[in-house]
């Protein structure tokens, strides 16, 4: 099976992960409350519109929304009112209620724009979210454990998951998030397992 990722969709979360024991489970962090759909880049105008660089897979979700929370990555979103929004050239402005002026825009650049998890739009099959991915614990067929997912690559053609192995060595493992190298993902507990050609090892 692959595993697509729906590129940053997470909000404030932990950074910490629980070390695996040795049966194979992994402490994964609480789902985060909000997912990421964008991050304001600038101003557009001086009416208050603001200028985001899309992190969601389909724009026109922004459509559906009645409001967006707005706020830094590590702080708690603040709820604006959503009053319009508009492609331009390869982004989304957005027009806030209450964000009526340049200089109220200015003070939510590159602020994170965010949904509520439970608004959020049902994946595909094999398809996953980013912070369902991060802080898996990796596992080969074989039953080695090469470590825990730490961040993802997104290379265009297909997703790279980086994996830090434990200590004493903690060897960085690529692992290609394709159907030939990614067999399962269990998120229930925790664990990604993999067939890795010898050569990525």
């Amino acid at each position: 099976m692959g595993s697509a990722v729906q590129r940053r969709p997470t909000g404030p979360q932990p950074t910490t992960h629980g070390a695996p024991t040795g049966s194979g489970e992994h402490s994964r962090p609480p789902e985060p409350r909000f997912l990421a759909v964008g991050r304001i880049v600038g101003v557009h105008g001086v009416r208050g519109e603001l200028k985001v660089e899309i992190l969601t897979e389909d724009p026109n979700r922004f459509a559906l929304l009645e409001r967006v929370f707005i706020g830094p990555e590590a702080e708690e979103p603040t709820a604006w009112p959503l009053q319009g929004y508009r492609l331009h050239k390869g982004r989304i402005l957005l027009k806030l209620t209450g964000c009526d002026d340049r200089n109220t825009a200015e003070t939510l650049r590159g602020h994170l724009v965010q949904v509520p998890l439970e608004e959020a739009i049902p994946l595909g099959e094999d398809e996953y979210y980013e912070h369902q991915i991060i802080g898996l614990g990796v596992w080969t067929v074989g039953g080695e454990y090469l470590g825990e997912i730490v961040e993802i690559i997104y290379t265009g053609a297909n997703d790279v998951y980086v994996v830090h192995g434990p200590p004493p060595r903690r060897r960085e493992v690529l692992v290609p998030a394709i159907a030939q190298v990614v067999l399962e993902v269990d998120l229930d507990a925790g664990r990604l397992t993999v067939d890795m050609p010898e050569e990525l090892l």
